[in-house]
């Protein structure tokens, strides 16, 4: 799974050259990506959002803690220089069901309010990835009202 991420957020094929279909993949590696993304958004990928990171790897896709840092060690290495948004969120849309995709929002918002508050940056993204897997305003609107529910006061709506 570590090397398929690396390969989606670069951009490789099999060989290590480039391949326009690399993001037809595993629509888990492209939910890590965009969370990774996310957490990035604001310019600090702080240990608050590394935290809530891996505790939605492991809790949504059942992977143990060694998988979770290795994924977001690689995550993180690969994103500096990626700008695949659509391939991420293609793949995601393509491969998660809707109740998934709206997980997938929740788990954005997540992230975003991982220090306490929404980063414009990161609000934005979570917009146009709504946009982008076919998620209304609305129901992204009621996944960031259900995440705020379960943050409670420590998190500031935006």
């Amino acid at each position: 799974m570590i090397e398929r991420i690396r390969k989606l957020m670069l951009g490789l094929g099999g060989d290590g050259e480039a391949a326009p279909d690399a993001a037809e993949d595993d629509p888990q590696v492209a939910a890590v990506a965009l969370l990774i993304e996310a957490a990035v958004m604001d310019g600090d990928f702080d240990e608050a959002e590394r935290h809530v990171i891996a505790g939605l790897l492991k809790h949504r896709f059942g992977l143990d803690p060694g998988a979770v840092e290795d994924l977001i060690g690689a995550g993180e290495e690969a994103v500096e220089g990626s700008n695949q948004l659509y391939a991420f969120t293609r793949v995601v849309k393509q491969g998660f069901d809707f109740e998934q995709r709206i997980g997938m929002i929740e788990m954005l918002w997540e992230v975003a309010y991982a220090d306490g508050q929404v980063h414009d940056f990161e609000a934005s993204l979570v917009r146009r990835v709504s946009g982008l897997i076919h998620v209304s305003d609305r129901d992204s609107g009621t996944a960031r009202k259900k995440v705020l529910a379960r943050l409670g006061p420590s998190a500031t709506p935006s």
